[in-house]
């Protein structure tokens, strides 16, 4: 009797901590094939069924469905280019080279991927939309206060991620090689 409740009480426990464990993996994004570049990062097979178990149960879990890998890749960053966690009481900077893509949105979201509401009601940038310098090179202002030129609101005090997507990419068969000067930066410029 007792060798059958020490059994089931190791039983429980391994079950406990394995989902435990998934939970985590889970939650901080771990995955197998991902790709960083700068404070971007990626999983490559996010969209297709190739796409290894953890990014797929956090696809599930958030109910999203990622773009296929004819459709384009999406980044993710949490930090800025110091590898400083990306906070809304602060001002950041996003410029620099982009990738080759037909056209590519920017926008701020939850710790959940969700946007975030914002008196403003803007969420993000298109390639197409974007007001550029005389050189083609662009510059987009993150912070609470409003900017000049390219602003996108942050409609929270607390921590954020920003999403880059690129769409109709010959990047997704060579994801591996981006860098972090194949991205762009984003350059904390001040905490209020």
């Amino acid at each position: 009797m007792l060798t059958g409740v020490k059994i089931l009480v190791t039983a429980a426990l391994g079950v406990g901590l394995g989902l435990a464990a998934t939970n985590a993996a889970v939650q901080d994004g771990l995955s197998f094939d991902s790709v960083h570049a700068g404070p971007w990062s990626s999983s490559a097979a996010a969209g297709s069924s190739k796409a290894d178990p953890y990014v797929k149960a956090a696809l599930a879990r958030e109910a999203a469905i990622p773009l296929g890998l004819a459709e384009g890749l999406s980044f993710i960053a949490s930090h800025d280019s110091s590898a400083q966690r990306l906070s809304g009481r602060c001002v950041y900077v996003v410029r620099g080279a982009v990738p080759p893509a037909r056209y590519w949105t920017i926008s701020v979201l939850t710790l959940h991927g969700r946007p975030i509401g914002n008196a403003a009601e803007r969420y993000g940038f298109t390639s197409a939309e974007i007001v550029r310098s005389e050189n083609g090179a662009f510059r987009v202002v993150i912070s609470r206060e409003a900017r000049p030129g390219n602003w996108l609101p942050i409609g929270t005090k607390g921590p954020f991620l920003l999403m880059f997507r690129l769409y109709d990419t010959p990047v997704t068969s060579t994801v591996s090689t981006l860098d972090a000067h194949s991205m762009p930066s984003v350059t904390r410029t001040g905490c209020g």
